[in-house]
């Protein structure tokens, strides 16, 4: 094993040689941070938790949380993009929910590590 980046030598190369193969490529790793940026942001959270709870519209959401619709449909854009929600247009109104059932689990997993 030869890293030149290191500024140190391995302690416990068996150790380094186990978990190497297991590790993500850093491509999928930085798509994985990006992800919880997007999860990192107070606002975007509030949106998916009431999400989480209910299939809603731009004005109910923006309602509930006391914002702007415009503030609202900028983050479910941002939310959009990251595939956490999705839209479904009824009439003149877009409602939007959680993706898929991933987006509640890792919800309700994040929510049980902070209550710990």
């Amino acid at each position: 094993m030869d890293n030149k980046s290191a500024d140190c030598e391995a302690i416990n190369l068996d150790l380094i040689d186990k978990v190497k193969p297991n590790m993500p490529e850093t491509k999928v790793l930085y798509e994985l941070s990006d992800f919880f940026k997007v999860m990192g942001d107070g606002t975007r959270i509030q949106l998916l938790w009431a999400l989480e709870e209910s299939e809603m519209c731009v004005g109910d959401l923006a309602v509930l949380l006391n914002m702007t619709k415009s503030a609202v449909s900028h983050q479910l854009k941002v939310l959009r993009i990251a595939k956490l929600v999705r839209a479904r247009k009824k009439g003149k109104n877009v409602y939007y929910s959680l993706d898929d059932n991933h987006v509640k689990l890792i919800l309700e997993k994040a929510l049980e590590h902070v209550c710990e």
